[in-house]
């Protein structure tokens, strides 16, 4: 039995199908969502904003909340009592998630999220955190 899932999280629908997986295949299990905002960089367009923040710390996490507000809802949607847990990070997607991976007994994780560009540009975060998470993963499409 699973008691531990990671849930990585953006603001794409494919993160909110996994979020909605884990919650129905893992009801008992500790559930923590994960949303990994860019360090700032002028490669990475919402991150760009962030280096202009005097406090970068709490800009992520402002950044980060819409996204955690969304994760409750979805919780809330799927069971009164679901109760998940969030994170967030700063950095690289794939490298904070599988830093973290290893804490949980396995991940779930959306196909594919963010934009097409995103995708071509920074690859497929799924596909990189397939191949490198220490733990198993469960691709939701």
């Amino acid at each position: 039995m699973v008691s531990r899932v990671l849930v990585p999280m953006d603001d794409s629908e494919m993160s909110e199908h996994a979020l909605e997986y884990a919650l129905e295949v893992y009801p008992n299990a500790e559930i923590t969502v994960l949303t990994v905002v860019g360090e700032p960089s002028s490669m990475w367009g919402a991150a760009t904003g962030l280096a202009l923040a005097d406090d970068l710390e709490e800009a992520a996490e402002e950044s980060a909340q819409s996204i955690f507000d969304r994760a409750r809802e979805i919780a809330s949607d799927a069971d009164g009592d679901a109760k998940i847990e969030t994170i967030y990070d700063l950095g690289h997607p794939v490298r904070a998630i599988i830093n973290r991976a290893g804490d949980y007994e396995t991940v779930v994780i959306g196909s594919h999220g963010g934009t097409l560009a995103d995708n071509l540009y920074v690859g497929n975060v799924a596909k990189k955190v397939v191949h490198q998470s220490p733990v198993p993963v469960v691709v939701v499409r």
